[in-house]
């Protein structure tokens, strides 16, 4: 866990630089250019890959914690370019960052440690979340950055979108809008050969069908929800968007650290007991948090920004979830599952005292020493309770390449 990464995650203006360089170097093949702002009046840009009319949209950044997404999108460009079978009859187009004020608060260009990545930590409220956006909020309410996603679905009509999303802590797994036949077996083997675990119970994924390990196919309209409670619903995310024009979504997920703990498929010996215990955690973990949110407020009065809306509305999710748990049957009775869900259940809290952190620390706050002491506890808690160990940042964006590229091409063949 103290091991500093041989690779630093780039910032946004650095991604944009090299697309630029990128697009200056091969003009006749690509092209950068803007398609929206943010709601701050940050740039998005979309840099594009050849001509052909099929195309492939990759997205990054729709969450600022989740760094993994920019190197990838780095590095799928210049492999279409160096690979011409990748372009001959497909174009591809790459949006550098989803949620640019996000990227500009989350801080963790190296993080030595999970404690290290939380006190730069920072992930928006969902309504708030470009992609999420639209479950959560009605259409004249959606964010610029939503509205910029959705304009490039519609004008592109990409036949596969995919996105690049990431988790702290666990392994990789796959969610995708419709299957895509034959993903399942280069995905676990890339998997295999950079030492990635595969995540087959994610509780992102709880209760959908899967295709293969990892790979998890999300529910049709109608279908109910694993966790009754969360105020989002994919199915009204912007993943199913390219479905009005034939096509779908895949969301490629990769750690930054690994626990071999979270692809064990054996029965969990009583899951339901598991749950309620996990739920129970949760609620006292977020009590600890609300505690020192409700005798800091006073101090804060006037303040709404970002981080202490996202700690906000992460604590507000808690007993609903934590119910959930204890009332709602497993969806899953795996050890995977149950490991899935005890992650889940630590991050949540985890991540709005981070957040809260930051406020307190910006402000000068007598309560941020405490705070952080938890922070730094529940981190290193965290890490020894799944054996963390750092996943080289050039085999988070090799495997991340290689699933985005398996599955463009066997979605091709899907839609052929």
């Amino acid at each position: 866990m103290s091991l500093l990464p041989q690779l630093r995650y780039p910032t946004l203006t650095q991604l944009v630089a090299s697309a630029c360089a990128l697009a200056a170097h091969r003009p006749g093949l690509c092209t950068l250019r803007q398609i929206g702002v943010s709601r701050a009046g940050r740039p998005l840009h979309l840099l594009s890959v050849g001509h052909a009319r099929r195309a492939v949209l990759v997205v990054a950044g729709a969450h600022a914690n989740e760094p993994t997404g920019g190197p990838t999108l780095l590095a799928l460009a210049e492999r279409v370019l160096s690979e011409r079978q990748l372009r001959a009859d497909t174009s591809w187009h790459f949006l550098l960052c989803a949620d640019p004020d996000g990227a500009s608060l989350h801080r963790t260009p190296a993080p030595r440690s999970l404690f290290d990545y939380h006190l730069g930590f920072f992930r928006p409220a969902a309504e708030e979340q470009p992609e999420w956006s639209p479950s959560v909020l009605p259409p004249h309410r959606l964010p610029p950055e939503t509205r910029a996603l959705t304009r490039v679905i519609d004008e592109l009509r990409p036949y596969l979108q995919a996105t690049l999303h990431g988790t702290d802590l666990g392994g990789s797994w796959v969610q995708l809008t419709k299957d895509i036949p034959g993903l399942a077996e280069p995905f676990a083997k890339s998997a295999a050969e950079l030492h990635i675990p595969v995540e087959t119970g994610a509780s992102d994924a709880a209760g959908w069908a899967a295709s293969g390990p990892g790979v998890h196919v999300m529910p049709s309209p109608g279908a109910g929800a694993a966790y009754p409670s969360m105020p989002d619903d994919a199915r009204h995310s912007t993943w199913y968007a390219p479905h009005r024009h034939g096509g779908l979504t895949a969301v490629v997920e990769v750690p930054m650290w690994a626990s071999d703990l979270v692809d064990d498929p054996a029965p969990h010996p009583a899951p339901a007991a598991a749950m309620r215990r996990l739920a129970r955690r949760l609620l006292r973990d977020a009590l600890e948090v609300e505690r020192v949110l409700a005798e800091a407020l006073p101090r804060l009065e006037g303040l709404d920004g970002p981080l202490l809306r996202a700690a906000k509305w992460a604590l507000e999710l808690v007993p609903g979830l934590a119910a959930d748990w204890m009332h709602t049957p497993p969806a899953d009775n795996t050890m995977a599952y149950v490991g899935s869900v005890d992650a889940f259940g630590r991050r949540l809290p985890l991540r709005a005292a981070a957040m809260l952190l930051r406020v307190l620390q910006e402000t000068d706050d007598r309560a941020a020493p405490g705070l952080e002491r938890l922070v730094a506890t529940w981190s290193d808690a965290f890490a020894e309770r799944f054996r963390a160990r750092w996943v080289p940042l050039e085999h988070q964006v090799e495997h991340q390449s290689r699933t985005v590229v398996a599955a463009a091409l066997h979605a091709r063949d899907r839609a052929a």
